[in-house]
């Protein structure tokens, strides 16, 4: 709703900042996610490189047990010294069987865990994005009412007398 009681260049300059200002956080707000569509870009890729990664670790750690158990037995087979194994082997097997077991069961556990703090994590990214969604539209719904009030008590200031 136009004044009456404005001019045409009070109106104008009213009407040329307010694009100004809307022109200026279109600005920002594009800018802004562009950034963040840069970084969201290279994400799939970065992450593939860190499973890669990590599945080579994984591998060549296989790989170096593998050979040095060889070794071993290579080495134990191969020479002319029989091989004795020690009375107590049936126990250390059977207590190196527990240990690994041990080990599985607390790394599962671990990794449990792990993904439920992923998890939670990201619940509270997205519990985080509708507080600052709800905190910018009471602040909206405040300056609009602010304005709304400034306006009624300003409007008989403005009249020309």
């Amino acid at each position: 709703m136009v004044d009456n009681n404005k001019s045409k260049d009070e109106i104008i300059t009213t009407s040329t900042r307010s694009a100004e200002a809307a022109n200026f956080y279109d600005t920002v707000r594009q800018n802004c996610i562009r950034i963040v569509d840069e970084f969201a870009k290279a994400q799939p890729q970065y992450s593939q490189s860190v499973s890669n990664l990590q599945l080579n670790w994984i591998a060549a750690t296989k790989d170096n047990i593998r050979s040095m158990v060889s070794a071993q037995l290579v080495s134990a087979s191969n020479g002319n010294v029989p091989v004795v194994t020690p009375p107590y082997s049936d126990e250390f097997v059977k207590r190196s069987n527990e240990i690994t077991e041990n080990i599985v069961q607390a790394v599962t556990i671990d990794n449990q865990l792990t993904f439920n703090a992923i998890d939670a994590a990201a619940e509270s990214f997205r519990t985080l994005n509708r507080t600052i969604e709800s905190v910018a539209e009471y602040n909206t719904n405040a300056v609009n009412a602010w304005n709304s009030f400034a306006t009624a008590q300003q409007q008989p200031f403005l009249h020309k007398q």
